[in-house]
């Protein structure tokens, strides 16, 4: 998996968190649309995209093109983790 790739399957695990999240966001995409995700800051990673995009265009799909300002770190999802420290 290239850098491209990687970089691409990261935004989309977490363009599909955030539309699972927003449902006004989501319900404002067409049924069957084809999403290309770009980034402001980085022209080579978007060109890779929209010509990924391209090739996998089906005829009459809609196709909606999503900006990501940034993404933030990852974080734990663990809730109040618990340490019991046991003697060596």
């Amino acid at each position: 998996m290239n850098v491209y790739e990687r970089r691409n399957a990261i935004l989309g695990v977490e363009f599909d968190r955030y539309v699972r999240d927003d449902s006004a966001f989501a319900a404002r995409i067409p049924r069957g649309a084809q999403i290309v995700l770009q980034l402001p800051n980085d022209p080579k990673f978007n060109a890779w995209a929209r010509r990924l995009a391209k090739r996998q265009h089906e005829k009459g799909q809609p196709v909606v093109v999503v900006t990501i300002q940034r993404v933030q770190p990852p974080r734990s999802r663990l809730i109040l983790p618990r340490l019991e420290i046991e003697a060596a």
